[in-house]
């Protein structure tokens, strides 16, 4: 065949190139540069090309920094105040030999030189390109250069006239050429003198879709995802200063539990079992308590088969902690101190403006009945209530699944619609019905209910917390009657965990422990109404198609 060499390597006509294969007749490089393309996309391209042709590697392996932008900012106005302050009248400082880089923010070419603006991850910081002083390769990289561009640059930190602190360029390097603009934005400057950037993104979804360019063109949306990181790091802090031991429990585990949801599952081709991504880590981590570990922390993600809305995503954050010798009540007490920590720690307040309303996270907080809040809002006992008034209620309040709800979700439904959502402010809703909650002790003198209970706070639960059961023919019993829910076909019932029991028979200590929602924490204190905001690759639906 014509173009197979000795060795099977093809030549690709084009480019005259030998691969181990072609598709659509050329070479993959070929081929990826002549997909059907916008033309700002196809004039990049075009200068790629020309970058090769004059020997410039458009795709650099690293630069030395001396500087981040915010610090080379602050070096020259530190010199600056010690001139102003020696008092001599000295010349304006320069401060010599600075390697500074970023991504070109704006571009104003004025012929034999050109001004910039480059951004780093929290920088910003004008630059002076001049034609005279880069040279012949300087000013032909010059007119191949375009937003968005990474480039670094050496020279000297200095004040234009104007009074902008800016590097003179005395040499230009193209560390990444980009071929696909950015959505860059308007820009203002307030009264204030903060910039205020109008995101260029007119679809939120491709926001979501598109996170990377959403970072790189919205210093807002950088800034948030730094406060979740700092929430994070200060849960840490605050747990492993009072002797939580931070652990890793399986995600891939041979049987779900710990919490009442549909699971993803899979198949583990070598062992030829079916196997279940986690929906909580909580039967591991009491296990660990088990161990006499007995103060244990996990933040991690788990994984829910369920639909997705403004408060949930399948794939999310958890914090679980446990410890021994508590009750639900000593979690109250840490959960509601914890949060206003942290809270205060990264933020600098408790309180935060919510969907239009003031929620304030600092204790306090408000204790009321699951029972009572639930006969308040609906007129029933839900002890006693009938299923048939339950599932008319629930059709009333415009649940289309209302019809396929056993009892239990029923009761929840119910609650969330009508209880919760009309919770700000975080409240303790304690004292469950026990059959809403299969891993939990039953409340000390009314054993109808358990002890356990959710945090509430702008319409959400935000904290999920139990005494936890330790009794395991008691626990048993609660796994079967879980079973019995599934074979009737509730998909979100448990399973009996045979080895869970086996730990309890070993003997669980009295223990309390509870389950955050790190992405729910983190939308309150930002003030975001959808998860998607604060997760930074949240699940959407497929992409129809791509330019």
């Amino acid at each position: 065949m014509k173009g197979i060499r000795q060795d099977g390597l093809v030549i690709c006509p084009p480019c005259g190139s030998a691969f181990p294969g072609l598709r659509d007749g050329v070479c993959t490089d070929c081929w990826y540069a002549s997909r059907k393309r916008p033309k700002p996309v196809r004039d990049r391209f075009a200068k790629l090309a020309r970058l090769r042709e004059l020997g410039v590697d458009p795709y650099g392996h690293a630069f030395d920094r001396s500087h981040e932008l915010r610090e080379a900012f602050a070096a020259f106005e530190g010199a600056e105040a010690a001139v102003e302050g020696a008092g001599d009248g000295g010349d304006s400082p320069e401060i010599e030999g600075v390697r500074v880089a970023g991504r070109i923010l704006s571009y104003r070419d004025l012929g034999g030189s050109a001004f910039a603006h480059i951004g780093d991850r929290d920088g910003r910081l004008q630059i002076h390109l001049r034609r005279n002083l880069l040279g012949d390769e300087g000013s032909a990289l010059m007119d191949l250069l375009d937003l968005g561009d990474w480039i670094g640059v050496e020279g000297a930190v200095f004040r234009t006239r104007r009074g902008e602190v800016t590097v003179r360029a005395e040499s230009l390097t193209l560390l990444t050429k980009t071929l696909r603009p950015l959505p860059f934005g308007k820009e203002e400057v307030g009264e204030d003198g903060r910039r205020v950037v109008h995101s260029g993104f007119s679809d939120q979804a491709s926001r979501y879709r598109q996170r990377y360019a959403d970072l790189a063109v919205n210093p807002d949306v950088r800034e948030l995802f730094r406060i979740r990181g700092r929430v994070v790091t200060e849960l840490r802090r605050w747990l492993d200063g009072r002797g939580f031991l931070e652990v890793e429990t399986p995600i891939l585990q041979p049987l779900y539990g710990g919490a009442l949801a549909r699971p993803f599952s899979t198949h583990h081709h070598r062992l030829d079992r079916k196997m279940f991504l986690r929906i909580a880590d909580e039967l591991y981590l009491k296990r660990l308590i088990v161990g006499n570990l007995d103060r244990v922390y996990e933040i991690g993600h788990d994984f829910r088969n369920e639909g997705i809305d403004r408060t949930h995503n399948p794939e999310f954050t958890m914090l679980e902690l446990y410890f021994a010798f508590a009750d639900y009540e000593d979690v109250m007490r840490l959960t509601e101190t914890m949060i206003g920590d942290v809270a205060r720690e990264v933020m600098g307040t408790t309180r935060f403006e919510y969907d239009g309303a003031v929620v304030d996270l600092g204790a306090p907080w408000a204790r009321v009945r699951w029972d009572e809040a639930f006969s308040e809002a609906t007129g029933l006992d839900p002890r006693q209530a009938a299923e048939k008034d339950l599932r008319a209620l629930a059709r009333e309040t415009g649940r289309a699944d209302a019809d396929d709800l056993s009892r239990v979700q029923m009761l929840d439904a119910l609650f969330s619609d009508l209880v919760e959502s009309r919770i700000t402010d975080p409240v303790f809703v304690y004292g469950h019905p026990i059959e809403m909650s299969p891993l939990a002790k039953p409340m000390r003198g009314e054993p109808a209910f358990a002890e356990r209970f959710e945090v509430i706070a702008c319409g959400f639960e935000l904290v999920n917390a139990f005494s936890e059961l330790n009794d395991p023919a008691d626990q048993w019993n609660r796994f079967a009657a879980q079973q019995r829910l599934r074979e009737a076909g509730d998909q979100e019932a448990m399973e009996i965990d045979e080895d869970y029991v086996r730990a309890l028979e070993y003997g669980l200590p009295p223990t309390g422990g509870f389950g955050l929602g790190v992405d729910r924490l983190v939308m309150l204190m930002t003030g975001k109404t959808s998860i998607r905001d604060v997760v930074l690759f949240p699940i959407l639906r497929p992409e129809e198609g791509r330019s």
